[in-house]
Parts: structure tokens; C-alpha cells; sequence
């Protein structure tokens, strides 16, 4: 097992100390910063358009909750994890340095690898096709505007995060409050204004009947929602006084959204039977929740409110993708451009600048069901290797200074683990062609990493 280099080592630019760029991103993030990271990038479309799924799978309200509840827990257990593995090494890169510092250079490219094709790529990919989706409410668009539209907001985003990352941090803080503040109105309206008409439970469909494989199908839809909880892990390298504000942010943050998500299911429900939720012209459940409340002005608001969720969310999703592509650059595992940080802005730009135009080619090509699939299963087959690669760590590095550890240690990390391979499993049983695509570009990555490595070799001896 190849040990792993450091940021300092690693650089295409750590031979040239006399350059005027930067050799390191700064730590400019703050705690409310890093809060708004991991609350805006989760808080995206899932929350409005996944109810429906979950409303096909499952049979009874008790259980579309409980849905949301084991979605959050596991969103949360994962969360602390890396929040021990972030505090103990604050690099930018997140799941990619802790996969290397785990299980070697293989592993952790071929995770940079999936993530820069399919994981981060992908959920920017998704949110830019709901945003286009949502923004034909208020501007009929062709098929064709529809991609423009996906393309120009990805395009904008990524010149703001080149930037600078303290726009970025405004920009993702600005949007977290505007985007609680919209589902807080939802939720007020649904729940305690008086003479509420719910819709009449007339809908004869039988509702599903739940099974384990159901619920994993559900859950799969509510993970994409709660998709982004590791997003902080990647700014760890620019986060201020990381051993303190990671833990305190992941947390918090996760639990904030996690009421969240619960509260607004509860409003739904109190407007929509399960039965209504389930059918094709609900869809988007929480645009015909205030249509039913507040007539067109509702539903108009709720279509605003989305695209404001979804702006943020692309954003944090920008910031924190392209980092792994910049730490694997640092390692010598990518072209060493990709390693660049600019030298007026202090951000890795070449990452951003690829990332934008693969993140484009996404949305233009795939569906937003399917991208979610893609991005679910392949992403979590890492999740659950970087989580449990807290244990690893434990065992093969217990002189690392850990200014935080996980609670119930190895309870949570193993849990998690077990539980998202069990997701894994199941989403290959249930779309085995979605799942079967995505574990197939991460396979791809193999042949890719002995190519490049046996490259880097003859280069480094002629």
C-alpha cells in the first residue's frame, strides 16, 4: 500500500516556493459559514419533489415518516463520522484524503474519479435540471431552454466560487435563511392556519404495501434529499479552527435539517391524503400543498422558493466537488493544472472550471430520476468505506491527534457502514440499470489508475 503524500509534498507547486501562487487555500470559512454549507447544500429539491416517491413505496403515513427519520439518522451518523476525520485531518478533499489515509491511492481515485463523473458532477447535474424544471413556471421554456437554463446557472455558480470562497460562504448563508425562512411559511400555513379544506381522501387507489425492499426504494429517494451532508468535509482545508467548528457545524446542521424535512412532511400531509401524494399530477407535492392553501400565489411561491433552495444548493455543491479533484491533483493521481490555485482569487480553479463543464454535459444528457440513482448508489458504496475507515484509523494511526471523537464509537461508524451497503445492495436489486451504470464508470477508473500511475512512473524515470 503506497503511503499517501501530503498537501505540501504533493503539489505541482510545492517544488517552486519562490512562486508568487499560493501554495495552500486559506482558511477563510467561519462557523456560521460552514453551518450554511452543510444546511444549504442539503436543502435543495429533494424536499419537495422526493415526497411523491416516498408516497409510491410506502403504504402508511407512520412509515413515510419513519422514512425521513432513518434518512436523517444515517445522514447524521456519517456526518459525525467525518466530522472526527475531518478534525484530525483538516485538508481540502474530504471523503478523497480520508479514503487515501485509510486504504491507499487506489481506492481514493477511484472515488475522485466517480466523484468528478458521476457523484458530485451528477447532484450538481440534477439540481441545474430541477432548477430548469422549476423556472418554466414563471417563463414557458422549450426542451432546449430548459438545458440553456441548467448550463448558465452551473456556468454563473462556478465563476462565484472561482471568485473567492468567502463569496461563495456570503452566497450559501445568504440562501440557507432565505430557503428556511419560504419552508417555514409552508409549514405555518399547512399547520396552523385555520380552515384548512384538505383535499377530500376520494382517491380509490390502493396504497402499496410496504416491504423491506420498498423502504430501501424510499429511502434511496430520501437520501438523495438529504444528499450534500458530506459537503463540509471538503472545505475542511479552509474551514477556521477546524477541530472546533466541524463537529459543532455538522451537527447542528444536520439537525436543523432534519426537523426541517420532518416539519414539512407533516404540512403536506395535513393538506394531502398519502393516496393523492402517490399519484403522477401531485408530483410536486409542495407546490399543490399552497396551491390547495393560497390558490396560484401559492404555487407560484413555492416555485420560487425552490429555485431559491436549489441556487444554494448548486452553490455548495460547486465549493465542495471540485476539491476532490484538487486534492487528487496534490497526490499526483491528475493532471497538475487541476492543482492550481489562483493566484489573485485563492481558490482551486482548473478543479472548478472541469467540473463545470463535465457537470454540463450531465444535465444535458440524463433525466432527473436517473441522475439521482446514479449519484445515490455510487456515492454511498464511499461513504460507508470512508466512515468505516474512522475504525481503520483508530486502530492503524492512535497516536493521531483527534480533538473530536464520534460518539458511541465504533457503534455509529460500523451501523452506518452496515446500513449503507445494505442501500448499495438494494438499489442494484431494484434499478439494476441505473445502479449497473454507475458502479460500471467507478469500475472504469481501474484500468485508468494503472495507465496514469505507470505513466507518472516513466516520467519520473526516463
Amino acid at each position: 500500500m503506497s503511503t499517501p503524500l501530503s498537501p505540501s509534498a504533493a503539489g505541482p507547486l510545492a517544488s517552486r516556493p519562490q512562486s508568487p501562487v499560493p501554495l495552500e487555500l486559506p482558511r477563510a470559512i467561519g462557523f456560521m459559514g460552514a453551518t450554511a454549507i452543510v444546511v444549504g447544500t442539503i436543502i435543495g429539491s429533494g424536499v419537495f419533489l422526493v415526497p411523491h416517491d416516498v408516497a409510491q413505496q410506502v403504504g402508511s403515513v407512520a412509515v413515510v415518516m419513519l422514512v425521513w427519520v432513518v434518512g436523517g439518522a444515517l445522514s447524521l451518523a456519517g456526518s459525525l463520522s467525518l466530522a472526527e476525520l475531518g478534525a484530525a485531518v483538516p485538508e481540502a478533499g474530504g471523503v478523497y484524503i480520508y479514503l487515501r489515509d485509510a486504504y491507499g491511492r487506489l481506492p481514493a481515485f477511484l472515488y475522485g474519479w466517480a466523484a468528478l463523473l458521476v457523484i458530485e458532477s451528477g447532484g450538481i447535474a440534477t439540481l441545474a435540471v430541477a432548477f430548469s424544471i422549476y423556472s418554466s413556471t414563471f417563463f414557458p421554456l422549450t426542451p432546449l431552454e430548459r438545458k440553456l437554463l441548467a448550463s448558465a446557472v452551473i456556468t454563473l455558480l462556478t465563476l462565484v466560487n472561482i471568485a473567492g470562497v468567502r463569496h461563495a460562504a456570503v452566497v450559501q448563508t445568504i440562501f440557507m435563511f432565505a430557503k428556511l425562512a419560504g419552508l417555514a411559511t409552508i409549514v405555518g400555513f399547512a399547520l396552523f392556519a385555520r380552515h384548512i379544506t384538505p383535499v377530500a381522501a376520494s382517491f380509490d387507489l390502493p396504497l402499496p404495501h410496504t416491504t423491506l425492499s420498498s423502504f430501501g426504494v424510499a429511502l434511496i429517494g430520501v437520501l438523495w434529499a438529504y444528499h450534500g451532508w458530506h459537503h463540509l468535509a471538503y472545505a475542511a482545508g479552509e474551514v477556521k479552527n477546524p477541530a472546533r467548528v466541524l463537529p459543532r457545524s455538522f451537527f447542528l446542521g444536520m439537525l436543523v435539517v432534519i426537523l426541517v424535512y420532518l416539519s414539512a412532511n407533516l404540512a403536506y400531509l395535513r393538506v394531502l391524503p398519502l393516496a393523492a401524494m402517490a399519484q403522477d399530477s401531485y408530483q410536486r407535492v409542495a407546490a399543490k400543498t399552497m396551491e390547495i392553501l393560497w390558490g396560484p400565489h401559492g404555487a407560484a411561491f413555492v416555485s420560487g422558493l425552490i429555485l431559491c433552495s436549489i441556487f444554494g444548493a448548486l452553490n455548495g455543491n460547486i465549493l465542495g466537488g471540485a476539491r476532490a479533484c484538487f486534492a487528487m491533483a496534490r497526490d499526483r493521481l491528475f493532471f497538475a493544472s487541476v492543482g492550481r490555485i489562483h493566484p489573485r482569487f485563492e481558490t482551486p480553479y482548473v478543479a472548478l472550471l472541469i467540473q463545470c463543464v463535465w457537470s454540463i454535459v450531465l444535465a444535458s444528457a440524463g433525466s432527473f430520476k436517473q441522475l439521482y440513482t446514479y449519484v445515490i448508489f455510487t456515492g454511498w458504496i464511499f461513504y460507508a468505506a470512508a466512515t468505516l475507515g474512522v475504525v481503520i484509523l483508530r486502530r492503524r494511526r492512535p497516536d493521531l491527534k483527534r480533538p473530536y471523537r464520534v460518539w458511541a464509537y465504533p457503534v455509529l461508524p460500523v451501523a452506518f457502514t452496515i446500513t449503507a451497503l445494505v442501500i448499495v445492495l438494494n438499489a442494484l436489486a431494484r434499478s439494476p440499470r441505473e445502479s449497473g451504470i454507475g458502479l460500471g464508470l467507478v469500475l472504469l477508473g481501474i484500468p485508468i489508475y494503472l495507465v496514469w500511475t505507470r505513466f507518472a512512473r516513466t516520467q519520473q524515470n526516463p
